[in-house]
């Protein structure tokens, strides 16, 4: 059995033992996984498309979703996002790529929550006078600044001309004031390129590690599995139903097993005009308040800018994120 089919079997032959081991676990492990934070996605193109990406992303964002897709940066690509998360809570995102020829192509990643400062209270600072109609909710007047950070490092290659593989490192850090937590983590990924028309298939394992401790508690990260498939409808060429110079119809999905819920499902699909405009829309499934998202990019000359729209239903505001990249052939 050749090296490609033997990488590609591995990971899905583990894909299935985390399924087994999700499946019967469900919505009642909800919040038991640490570093949420890994869950939130920061690029604008991925997210519009419903988070199915791990098969159809080819710059340097590939760190976040699938480090073998890092072989389609032909030489240097530099990205990053802005995500207007929940609560004012914000993230930064940085990534970039550096292919180098007959060896492979480099990542790297920072990823910067900002919750914010939080008025600090304490039960000793409690203070009602009914007689001067006085209080004090436990205010210190001191402030405190909760956030998250990640690093990492990826490392992808090509093994023909149609399989990749791809690895990545990464240091994770959550300080909650209280107590802070940090771990070094692990992403793998491989992608197939079927001949078959357009078809892309990929199987990526993220947040792989050792379980985090609070105080004398300890929680897994959470992991997920993911496998994908997309390709063009309509394209310049190898399209499933019509070749066109002009136009170009991405369809793409991704079904993603986490360690802390149900199987999810996630559809995209993107319309490209002349590789300049673009608009995007998907849909997540099986998720408890994401539903529908929809977004726009522009490209010309190497430089892309891209927002998406996140539906968080009835009680949250919706999630707007922004994107600049710059890609070098």
């Amino acid at each position: 059995m050749n090296f490609k089919l033997t990488c590609l079997l591995l990971l899905l032959m583990l894909g299935i033992n985390i399924s087994l081991f999700a499946q019967g676990q469900g919505i009642d492990k909800v919040g038991t996984t640490s570093f949420q934070f890994l869950k939130v996605m920061p690029d604008a193109r991925s997210t519009a498309l419903g988070e199915a990406y791990t098969s159809v992303v080819n710059t340097s964002e590939a760190v976040f979703w699938n480090p073998a897709a890092l072989t389609r940066v032909e030489n240097i690509d530099v990205a990053s996002s802005y995500t207007d998360w929940l609560l004012d809570i914000s993230h930064l995102s940085i990534a970039a790529a550096y292919s180098i020829d007959n060896w492979g192509t480099i990542g790297f990643q920072a990823v910067l929550t900002d919750i914010g400062e939080i008025e600090e209270t304490r039960v000793d600072h409690l203070y009602r006078d009914e007689n001067q109609g006085t209080y004090n909710p436990g205010l210190t007047g001191n402030t405190v600044r909760p956030g998250s950070m990640v690093f990492g490092l990826s490392f992808a290659r090509r093994l023909t001309d149609k399989f990749s593989f791809g690895l990545t490192v990464k240091y994770a850090r959550e300080d909650l004031v209280v107590q802070s937590a940090s771990s070094f983590i692990f992403d793998g990924g491989v992608l197939f390129q079927t001949g078959f028309n357009s078809l892309t298939l990929s199987a990526v394992l993220r947040h792989f590690g050792p379980q985090i401790t609070y105080f004398d508690k300890s929680y897994p990260l959470p992991q997920t599995f993911t496998l994908g498939l997309s390709g063009y409808l309509i394209s310049p060429e190898s399209s499933f139903l019509m070749d066109s110079e002009s136009n170009t119809l991405l369809l793409s999905y991704d079904l993603s097993q986490p360690r802390d819920y149900s199987q999810q499902h996630h559809l995209g699909m993107e319309y490209a005009f002349r590789e300049i405009l673009f608009l995007r829309a998907g849909y997540k499934l099986n998720f408890d308040e994401e539903g529908l998202t929809y977004g726009f990019g522009i490209a010309y000359s190497g430089i892309r800018v891209d927002y998406s729209y996140n539906d968080f239903g009835e009680y949250l505001n919706a999630v707007h994120r922004f994107s600049v990249g710059f890609g070098l052939n």
